[in-house]
């Protein structure tokens, strides 16, 4: 909370002087099904996104906020702060109005603008692809990294243990609130997309692609052994590729999913419990960036639930 100096004066209200604003705190939709699970799952979302995403989807079916509690896990869906329904802000950004929404197709691929990658998991129709670019969302303030880990690690200091459910930007994020906060049981994290940490010396070399270099991040030892504490699953799915090419919206995910591989491997090399699934690899394929909602995000939703069981977490 900000407050202007001075004394507020009912005759003259547009003079900020004596009136505070609340803003840059976290927002969250919860909901708690009869015999629930002992532990509840916290949905982040991703870049561009807000706890909308984790409703429903483009074309109007249940996201992961609705499968999972019929699952009988509490859900927690976050609206990180200065987003979406936290969009309430003590620092100002213009809001950008630049026409990107080909690129971000491109990035969270759907497939190759203006054509969807063959047998993906995005509806194919018009009116699925327009309500998807309009629940994109802008930041309202500068994106703060340790506003949003406090934000999301205060929302465990109020609930108590729980799992967190990562996607994309909030991947990095996540692995630090888990290092800040012990009430953190798990993590699952949907294509994690930058923000990987390694013990000071252990960093992995830079990664060039044509979209840019992705570089891992150093946090001491002492840090890092945390997410060795706690079992973590990565999901990435489709149509990533192996080799390098021109096409920035691909070549990001080739060494993101490279990275996420040697962030897994230093995980366990430390004795931690860091599981990769490629979906393709185990059988499952088409999925997009946004395996929550993609056509088969219902058995997705049953690969992570086993996950959980298979690790005593539900």
């Amino acid at each position: 909370m900000i407050t202007t100096p001075g004394t507020f004066d009912p005759r003259n209200p547009t003079n900020p002087a004596g009136q505070t604003l609340h803003g840059d705190h976290a927002r969250v939709f919860y909901q708690v099904p009869a015999r629930a699970r002992t532990l509840p799952l916290v949905l982040w979302h991703g870049f561009k996104q807000s706890g909308t995403s984790w409703g429903m989807t483009p074309d109007g079916r249940e996201g992961f906020q609705t499968i999972f509690l019929r699952h009988r896990f509490p859900v927690y869906t976050l609206d990180q702060p200065r987003r979406g329904a936290a969009g309430r802000t003590t620092q100002a950004v213009t809001v950008d109005t630049t026409t990107e929404e080909q690129w971000f197709y491109n990035q969270f691929r759907f497939g190759l603008w203006p054509d969807l990658y063959r047998g993906v998991q995005f509806p194919d129709d018009p009116r699925s692809l327009e309500q998807f670019f309009r629940s994109m969302v802008p930041d309202t303030g500068p994106i703060d990294g340790q506003l949003l880990i406090d934000g999301t690690s205060a929302l465990f200091d109020r609930i108590g243990n729980g799992i967190l459910v990562t996607h994309s930007h909030s991947g990095g994020f996540g692995w630090r609130t888990t290092i800040k906060n012990r009430r953190i049981k798990a993590v699952i994290a949907l294509e994690p997309g930058s923000g990987f940490v390694f013990p000071e010396g252990e960093v992995p070399a830079p990664m060039p692609s044509s979209a840019g270099t992705l570089s891992g991040e150093a946090i001491p030892l002492a840090e890092f052994q945390r997410l060795t504490q706690v079992p973590i699953a990565v999901y990435y799915g489709d149509n990533i590729p192996t080799r390098p090419t021109d096409i920035a919206g691909r070549d990001n995910w080739r060494v993101r999913l490279a990275m996420a591989r040697l962030w897994v491997d230093a995980i366990n090399r430390h004795g931690g419990d860091a599981t990769l699934i490629v979906l393709p690899e185990v059988g499952i394929t088409g999925n997009t960036h946004f395996l929550h909602s993609d056509l088969n995000n219902a058995q997705i939703a049953h690969h992570i639930a086993r996950f959980l069981a298979e690790s005593h977490l539900a």
